[in-house]
C-alpha cells in the first residue's frame, strides 16, 4: 500500500502530492512526535503519579474495586502507574495503531499484561458491556488529552462522551480540574505579529509611507492561537495591564460540555495603555483539594520560578484582541474568554455579557486575506523597520529611473518600495488568488493601482505580453514564499530567475544576487530533550519507545533537518559558523548537483546536540540579510537568532543520550548536496573522533599562500622526484594519472574516499619532498599550456580541494 503526502516543491513553489512508502506517515509521526518530550517532563510525570495514587486510594477507602479508563495512553505510562498504585484493572485506549502496539509491548515488558488491556480505538468507539471492550464502566478516569490551548486536541468532546458512556457518575478523575488563566498586555512586538504597521521608506524626495488598507486594520484576524515559549519573551517587550485572571475551570470528574460558551472576568487595569494582546496558560490539579498542581505559568507568574519545568509539548498562548483598545488605570473592564469545542478566543468589553444579554461571540474570521497569506512571524518580518531600511538601501544602489522591475515573492512590499525609490516601471507576480487580492487592496490604499502591474500567474508562465513587451532590468525577491518550511525552500527564487531568463535584458541585475547556506554546531539548553531517549521513566522501562523513535529517525524519509524558531530555544555555539554552499542567482540553476564535504572543529566545550543551518541572502556585494545568526557569536557561545524565521536543526543522535561523556568528539563532519532537479538539499552530519596522536609516517597537511602542500607516503606508480621543480618529463604523465585516479575516487564517494584512496596507494618508503598533490597543484595551474593534461584539469581542481579537506576531516593516513 502507498500513501500520498503533501510536500512543498522548491522547484515550483507549490504544494504537490507525492506517493510515499506505506510506512512514511508512521515514521514521520513517531519521529516528529512529542512522546520523548512528555516522558522527559518530570514535573508532569510526578504530578500524574501522585494524583493517580491519591485517586486509587480514595476508591479503595470506599471499599470499591479500582477500575481505570486511560484515554490517550500513548506508551501506557499512566496505566502502569495506576496498576502500581493498586488499581485492579486498567483499560488503556490509544487510537494510533503503532503507538498502541508499542504500548502492548511496553506493558508486557514491565509485567502488567494481566492488569492492563490496550484498546486500539478512538475513545468514542469504545463499547461497554458483556461483549464490549470494557465489561463495565470505570470509576477512575485518567487522561492526557491536552495541548497548549488545553482544548485544541478535542479534550472537551472526549470527556463529554466518556462521562456519558464509559465512566460512572461522580467518578474520580486525574486530572481533577483544569483552570485557564489570562493576562492583558500592551506589546508593540507581539501586536506586530497580527497587524500591518505603516512602513516608512526614505527616498530622495523625502519619506514615503506605505499604509495598510482599512480591511486589514478592521479585520478580526485569524482565530488560531499563537503558541510560543513565553519565557523567552523579554518583560521589556510588553506592559502588563491586568493581574493574572482565572478565566474558567473545567471539572473533569463531572459531566463536561463541549458546547460553545463564554466566561467573563471583571478587572481594573493596573496601568493605562493600549489593550492589544492576551497572554494565556493553564494549570491542572490532580486532586479535588488542589494540592497536586501542574502549571504552565511563565516565570513571572510562577509560584516558584526556580522550579520552572521546561517543556515543549505544552507552552503558553498568545491571543490577539480583534482591535486594540485604550484602557485607563482603575477603570473597570471585562475580559471575556469565548470557546467552542476546540478553540478559545478573547474580547474586551465595558460590561459583562451576562449584564448586557449578549450571546456568545462567534469565532473570529479573517476577511482581509492577510492572515491567511502571512503567518505570525511573517507579519513581524514585514513590520521590521530595520529590515525594510536595509532592503531600501540595497535597492537605491541598483535602481535607475529607467529600471523595469519584476518582483517575485508572495505578498511582498518590495514592489512598492521599488516604485517609491524611482523605478521606471514595476511588475509584481502573485501566483495565488489570496496574494493577488491582498496586494490589490494594499496598492489601492496607497493609490498605486495604475503605478504597479500585478500579474496573477506562475512566474514560469510569464510571457512578453505580460510585461508589455519590455525586458526586465531588475529582478527582485526577498525572497519569501508561503510554501517554504525550511530555510532553503526559498531557493525557489533561483528557479524563477532561471525560468524568466528569456525576459531579462542585457546586463539585468538580480537582487539578491546570491545566497549561501551556513551551519554551526550547537549545544541546546533544552531542545535536545525532544529527540533524546528516556530509558526509564518514573521506574518504568520505556526503552521500546526509545527504539521506535530511533528507528523512525533512521528511516530515510526522516533523516532531515527540522524547522525550529531558535529565538525560543536558547543554545550555545560549539563551532564557528561555516559557509557550506553558495548559490549564484546571477546565473541560471546548474544542471549538476552542487556538493560539499568537510568538517567543523568544535572550539568550545559542550555536548554537540545538533547542527543549525540557515540561509544568508546577499542583496548586493555590500548588503546581506541573514535568516539565522544576526551577529557574531559571543565569547561563551551565546547566539542571537532572527526572530522572524525558522532555522533548520539537524539533530546528532548519539549526543542526545545524556550518558555520552561531555566533550567527547571534537569534530563534526558533513556532506551536503543541492539537487537542482528536485530543489532538495540533502545532508548528513556525523560526530567523528578526534584524530589520534601524530605518527612518524602519517600524511601532514598545511596551508600556505602557495596553496595546499601535502606530504604523502609514495606508492610505486606515483613516485616522483624529490623536488617538484626538478621533475622529469615523466612526472607530468604520472601527475595526469594521479588526477584521473583522484577524479574517479571523488566521483565514487567524495572526500572520505579521496583520503582513503590516497592512503591505500602508498608504500612504506620515506616521505618525498615533492608529493603528488603538490605536483598536481602545479599541473593544474600550468595546465592551460599543456593540452595533454586538459582532460584531467577540471576534475583535478575539485579533487585537490576535496582530498586536502578529506585528509583534514577524516584523520591521519598512517603507514600500513
Amino acid at each position: 500500500m502507498k500513501v500520498f503526502c503533501g510536500r512543498a516543491n522548491p522547484t515550483t513553489g507549490s504544494v504537490e502530492w507525492l506517493e510515499k512508502d506505506e510506512h512514511y506517515d508512521y515514521h514521520q509521526e513517531i519521529a516528529r512526535s512529542s512522546y520523548a518530550d512528555m516522558l522527559h517532563d518530570k514535573d508532569r510525570n510526578i504530578k500524574y503519579y501522585q494524583g493517580i495514587r491519591a485517586a486509587v486510594s480514595r476508591v479503595k477507602d470506599r471499599g470499591q474495586r479500582a477500575v481505570v479508563l486511560d484515554i490517550g495512553t500513548g506508551t501506557g505510562l499512566l496505566s502502569m502507574m495506576a496498576v502500581t498504585a493498586g488499581a485492579d484493572f486498567c483499560y488503556a485506549v490509544e487510537v494510533f495503531k503503532p503507538m498502541a502496539n508499542a504500548a502492548v509491548k511496553i506493558v508486557e515488558k514491565n509485567g502488567f499484561s494481566d492488569k492492563i488491556k490496550v484498546i486500539n480505538k478512538h475513545s468514542t468507539e469504545v463499547t461497554v458491556g458483556p461483549d464490549g471492550d470494557m465489561p463495565c464502566r470505570a470509576n477512575i478516569l485518567v487522561t492526557e488529552l491536552f495541548d497548549t490551548e488545553l482544548i485544541g486536541e478535542g479534550a472537551l468532546p472526549s470527556y463529554e462522551h466518556a462521562h456519558k458512556h464509559l465512566v460512572q457518575e461522580n467518578c474520580e478523575a486525574v486530572p481533577h480540574r483544569a483552570t485557564v488563566y489570562a493576562q492583558l498586555v500592551e506589546s508593540r512586538r507581539m501586536w506586530s505579529w497580527n497587524k500591518l504597521f505603516p512602513v516608512h521608506v526614505q527616498t530622495s524626495h523625502g519619506k514615503q509611507v506605505i499604509v495598510p488598507p482599512s480591511e486589514l486594520e478592521n479585520c478580526s484576524g485569524a482565530p488560531s492561537v499563537y503558541d510560543i515559549q513565553l519565557n523567552q519573551v523579554s518583560p521589556a517587550d510588553f506592559t502588563v495591564l491586568s493581574s493574572v485572571l482565572p478565566m474558567f475551570s473545567v471539572d473533569f470528574s463531572k459531566q463536561v460540555s463541549s458546547s460553545a460558551a463564554c466566561h467573563s472576568r471583571q478587572f481594573e487595569p493596573l496601568a493605562s495603555g493600549q489593550a492589544q494582546v492576551v497572554l494565556s496558560w493553564w494549570d491542572i490539579e490532580m486532586d479535588p483539594e488542589g494540592k497536586i498542581k501542574c502549571t504552565m505559568a511563565p516565570f513571572w507568574a510562577h509560584s516558584d520560578p526556580g522550579e520552572l519545568q521546561w517543556r515543549d509539548h505544552w507552552m503558553q498562548c498568545v491571543y490577539f484582541l480583534p482591535q486594540e483598545e485604550p484602557v485607563e488605570r482603575g477603570a473597570a473592564l471585562c475580559l471575556v474568554a469565548h470557546h467552542d469545542d476546540y478553540c478559545i478566543w478573547y474580547s474586551l468589553q465595558r460590561t459583562s455579557p451576562e449584564e448586557n444579554g449578549r450571546l456568545p461571540q462567534m469565532r473570529p474570521i479573517c476577511d482581509c486575506q492577510a492572515h491567511l497569506l502571512w503567518n505570525r512571524p511573517r507579519f513581524g518580518e514585514i513590520n521590521d523597520q530595520d529590515r525594510t531600511d536595509q532592503y531600501a538601501r540595497a535597492l537605491r544602489t541598483v535602481l535607475t529611473a529607467d529600471s523595469v522591475c519584476l518582483c517575485v515573492s508572495d505578498g511582498s512590499l518590495l514592489s512598492i518600495m521599488a516604485h517609491h525609490l524611482g523605478a521606471g516601471q514595476v511588475f509584481t507576480v502573485e501566483s495565488s488568488a489570496a496574494s493577488h487580492n491582498l496586494m490589490k487592496k494594499i496598492f489601492k490604499a496607497n493609490h498605486l493601482e495604475d503605478k504597479i502591474s500585478i500579474i496573477e500567474k506562475r512566474p514560469e508562465l510569464l510571457t512578453s505580453t505580460d510585461l508589455g513587451g519590455k525586458k526586465v532590468s531588475l529582478l527582485l525577491g526577498e525572497p519569501f514564499f508561503t510554501t517554504s518550511l525550511l530555510p532553503w525552500h526559498n531557493l525557489y527564487f533561483w528557479y524563477v530567475r532561471t525560468s524568466v531568463d528569456q525576459h531579462l535584458g542585457p546586463g539585468a541585475v538580480v537582487m539578491p544576487q546570491a545566497a549561501s547556506l551556513h551551519a554551526m554546531v550547537v549545544e541546546f539548553r533544552d531542545l535536545w530533550r525532544i529527540r533524546s531517549p528516556c530509558g526509564d521513566c518514573e521506574g518504568f522501562d520505556v526503552h521500546i519507545m526509545d527504539d521506535m523513535i530511533k528507528c523512525a529517525l533512521d528511516f530515510q524519509e526522516s533523516k532531515e533537518a527540522e524547522p525550529h524558531p531558535l529565538w525560543e530555544y536558547p543554545c550555545r555555539s560549539l563551532s564557528e559558523p561555516q559557509r557550506l554552499l553558495t548559490f549564484d542567482f546571477r546565473q541560471p540553476i546548474p544542471q549538476q548537483p552542487v556538493c560539499v564535504e568537510g568538517s567543523m572543529e568544535l572550539s568550545r566545550p559542550g555536548r554537540s546536540h545538533g547542527a543549525v543551518l540557515w540561509m544568508e541572502y546577499h542583496l548586493t556585494a555590500d548588503s546581506m540579510v541573514s535568516t539565522g545568526l544576526l551577529g557574531p557569536v559571543e565569547d561563551k557561545g551565546d547566539c542571537c537568532w532572527n526572530p522572524h524565521c525558522k532555522q533548520a536543526v539537524y539533530f546528532l543522535n548519539p549526543t542526545l543520550d545524556p550518558r555520552v561523556p561531555l566533550g567527547s568528539p571534537q569534530t563534526v563532519s558533513y556532506a551536503v548536496q543541492f539537487l537542482p532537479h528536485s530543489g532538495d538539499v540533502t545532508m548528513e552530519f556525523r560526530l567523528v573522533d578526534t584524530p589520534g596522536p601524530s605518527l612518524p609516517h602519517q600524511a601532514k597537511l598545511s596551508l600556505s599562500q602557495a596553496g595546499y602542500k601535502v606530504r604523502l607516503l609514495q606508492g610505486d606508480q606515483w613516485e616522483l622526484p624529490n623536488t617538484v621543480p626538478q621533475a622529469e618529463a615523466g612526472a607530468w604523465e604520472k601527475t595526469d594519472a594521479f588526477l584521473r585516479r583522484g577524479s574517479s575516487l571523488l566521483s565514487r564517494g567524495g572526500q572520505r574516499q579521496c583520503a582513503a584512496g590516497l592512503s591505500s596507494c602508498r608504500s612504506p618508503r620515506a616521505l618525498g619532498q615533492g608529493a603528488p598533490l603538490a605536483t598536481a597543484r602545479l599541473a593544474v595551474e600550468d595546465g592551460p599550456g599543456r593540452p595533454e593534461l586538459q582532460p584531467s584539469l577540471g576534475a583535478g581542481r575539485q579533487f585537490l580541494s576535496s582530498a586536502a579537506h578529506g585528509i583534514s576531516a577524516y584523520g591521519s593516513m598512517a603507514q600500513t
